[in-house]
């Protein structure tokens, strides 16, 4: 009878270590501070990540050290279950604010973001804990801006250039026009020895009101913003209203040839037989697709200015649609749709040569949708051109052209109409008039004399 009794008291320890052991076998809630990596500033936010399973925790603080003082920050159970989400089958996140008015005493320096987490196991008789320290650097002064050019004249749908200075110099600064953002480069891309001093070409964009603020921003990597006004002074456009009847010869040879060179888009259209139906999906979701692809080539260009004086129009060509022309399309008498015309149609004769309008780099060379054939060229400081409906393409991607270099010929490829040269210039991948870029005394007023001022070339 002893010894049976001490085989059930062995066989017990064993299944009670075995189950002490099962229990724990999802291990110790593992933490991750994903914000703020390593530097905050005024506005920081704290953000954690805790895996276990279910997500199901029995503990969670999230505390800000400083100084020797301790902040929470976060305590599950205790009122802060506002910023607590689940993230995933096993995954809860935390999100919480972290500025000086949940930190009375925030200051400049070094802290770190304490956590602690916990889960409970077999019925609470075993509890798994783990706890983390993430160091931060508090930066709470902000950067600083101030214009340094005079003179900023822009026309509705055109572009302008601003000097800035923006310190410290680890600080992204840009342009802020209403909603769009446009990219600084330092003042050694236009010979500016000044290491504070940033330049950058921005546009008021067709469909912005007049009255958009624009701005030169600096933000630095704890988040830290400061702005200043860009003093400036707009010149209001009159856009041109159109009308374009689409007959159905135009339709036969313009969809199917879309549809052929854009398989990934075709698979997207219903019924291909259905030329009207076909024509309406290019004319506007493909039309907002290429949008969407020109625009990412922005990112790309060179921290330069490669360009030499102003852009060259096609040589003696006649100019048969001009920028931002609002189109009417009728099919048979019906109004079918409306669209914006962002470029010039510029026309000579059949398969004209057609040439770079500036130094640069080539950064697409390929049909693009709506515009057929399609070179762009990169001139840096975030200003590329546009040449579409190609007949040929003479370039590709990464070879660098001189102002008058071949990069094709003319041609009626995309959705065009008759051979014609569909020709735009791009700020920061958005479309603006080429008229300022075509002007000498636009170049030389509005941004060749504001680089001489800063000291550049």
């Amino acid at each position: 009878m002893r010894k049976f009794l001490l085989i059930l008291v062995l066989l017990a320890a064993a299944g009670g270590g075995g189950a002490y052991w099962w229990a724990g076998r999802g291990g110790v809630p593992v933490i991750t501070v994903d914000k703020p990596k390593a530097l905050m500033g005024q506005g920081a936010v704290v953000e954690v990540t805790v895996d276990a399973p279910g997500g199901r925790l029995s503990k969670l603080d999230v505390t800000f050290e400083q100084g020797g003082k301790q902040t929470p920050l976060f305590a599950l159970g205790q009122g802060g279950a506002a910023g607590l989400t689940q993230d995933g089958p096993d995954r809860v996140r935390v999100t919480v604010p972290a500025t000086r008015k949940e930190i009375a005493d925030l200051k400049s320096g070094d802290a770190r973001v304490l956590v602690a987490a916990e889960r409970q196991v077999l019925y609470g008789v075993r509890t798994l804990a783990s706890s983390l320290a993430h160091p931060v650097r508090v930066r709470l002064e902000p950067p600083r801006v101030a214009v340094l050019s005079m003179h900023h004249f822009i026309n509705h749908g055109g572009s302008e250039f601003v000097v800035f200075r923006a310190t410290p110099s680890d600080v992204t600064a840009g342009v802020r026009v209403g909603d769009r953002v446009y990219t600084a480069y330092p003042g050694r891309a236009v010979g500016i020895a000044d290491p504070a001093v940033r330049v950058a070409v921005y546009a008021l964009l067709y469909d912005q009101d007049l009255t958009t603020p624009m701005k030169v921003f600096a933000t630095d990597e704890a988040g830290n913003t400061a702005s200043a006004d860009i003093d400036s002074r707009v010149f209001p456009k009159v856009f041109r209203k159109s009308r374009i009847d689409v007959a159905d010869t135009f339709l036969q040879r313009v969809v199917p040839a879309i549809l052929e060179n854009t398989p990934d888009f075709a698979r997207e259209v219903p019924d291909p037989n259905d030329l009207v139906a076909s024509f309406l999906k290019i004319n506007g979701e493909l039309r907002r697709k290429n949008a969407v692809t020109i625009a990412a080539l922005a990112p790309k260009s060179a921290p330069e200015m490669r360009w030499r004086g102003v852009f060259q129009q096609l040589g003696n060509s006649k100019v048969e649609s001009s920028f931002a022309d609002h189109r009417t399309y009728f099919h048979d008498g019906k109004e079918i749709d409306q669209q914006v015309h962002l470029g010039f149609d510029l026309a000579v004769t059949a398969a004209v040569p057609i040439v770079a309008s500036g130094r640069g780099t080539v950064v697409q060379a390929d049909y693009l949708g709506i515009y057929g054939n399609c070179v762009i060229v990169d001139h840096g400081l975030g200003v590329q051109s546009l040449y579409a409906h190609l007949s040929s393409i003479d370039v590709k991607v990464g070879d660098s052209v001189d102002a008058g270099q071949q990069l094709g010929r003319s041609g009626m490829t995309g959705l065009a109409g008759g051979d014609h040269l569909h020709f735009t210039m791009l700020v920061g991948g958005n479309p603006v008039s080429a008229v300022d870029w075509w002007s000498t005394q636009w170049m030389e007023d509005r941004l060749l004399r504001k680089i001489r001022e800063a000291g550049g070339r």
